[in-house]
């Protein structure tokens, strides 16, 4: 019997691990999202509420930063994705607005995930979105084309020595992937 009972502590000290394990699996992409945007580290940059921004930003007109929009599709994606515009001059502290254009050329309806990144990556802490086409999955029926609103502020903390700030956005296809068919 002894030895009967030290397999069930045995089974149950495996299940227990098997559980842990996955747990740990299933909980580290959105711990590691949220490790990336608290220290700005992989270039993603931060969420915040429009009424929070009016209130904690003063505008900085004496000083301009340059933000550069670049768009990327991965390997495979068939959809022209471009940004309305390629640069804006802007002063930290202000809320600026802006939008890219995507265009789904293909005959069938298509899911897409459009992921940020921000150069240089101490910069991506200090750089701020109120509304992005990034924060949903962004389905286009076949030939379909729409402009996607992006609105942002630079921290007016942005070290002085950083004047151009690079966002780049890569649209992957999650069709199929989704729930939302």
């Amino acid at each position: 019997m002894a030895g009967a009972d030290r397999n069930q502590r045995s089974v149950r000290h495996i299940v227990l691990v098997a559980a842990a394990m996955f747990g740990f699996g299933y909980l580290l992409v959105p711990l590691y999202n949220v490790f990336c945007e608290i220290t700005g580290l992989n270039g993603k940059t931060g969420r915040i509420e429009e009424a929070e921004v009016a209130a904690s930003y003063r505008p900085d007109p004496s000083r301009t930063v340059t933000i550069q929009f670049v768009a990327s599709n991965s390997a495979g994606m068939p959809w022209n994705f471009r940004p309305a515009v390629a640069t804006m001059a802007v002063h930290p502290g202000q809320l600026y607005a802006t939008y890219f254009v995507a265009a789904n050329h293909t005959g069938r309806r298509m899911v897409a995930q459009a992921i940020p990144s921000m150069a240089p990556t101490r910069a991506a802490r200090y750089f701020n979105k109120t509304e992005c086409f990034c924060f949903n999955q962004q389905p286009l029926e076949a030939g379909e084309e729409k402009e996607m609103p992006l609105r942002f502020i630079v921290d007016p903390r942005l070290p002085k020595d950083i004047k151009t700030l690079t966002l780049v956005y890569s649209l992957f296809e999650v069709t199929g992937r989704t729930a939302s068919r």
